[in-house]
């Protein structure tokens, strides 16, 4: 079977329904720190795992600077499936 072809929402879609991104652990694998995305309602819309998204980051970045990078990369990733009942 072939895999489905993720598809993003735009990015000026994704910063309106975003209002938080929070660093969390795995829930079932210890040690491993994901991203969750959440609505304003504070629902769960989606989650990146951490070290993939910081692998994707210029490694100089630090604090804040890294923060608002890794945010920016999600936003741009945020699948169209979120939003769709």
């Amino acid at each position: 079977m072939g895999e489905q072809e993720v598809t993003f929402l735009p990015y000026d879609k994704a910063k309106e329904i975003v209002a938080n991104v929070i660093e969390e652990e795995h829930i079932h694998e210890p040690g491993r720190r994901i991203l969750t995305v959440y609505d304003h309602e504070e629902r769960e819309l989606c989650w990146f795992d951490a070290e993939e998204v910081l692998a994707e980051l210029d490694p100089n970045l630090k604090g804040d600077d890294l923060k608002i990078a890794a945010v920016e990369y999600i936003l741009r990733r945020i699948p169209d499936w979120v939003v769709q009942d």
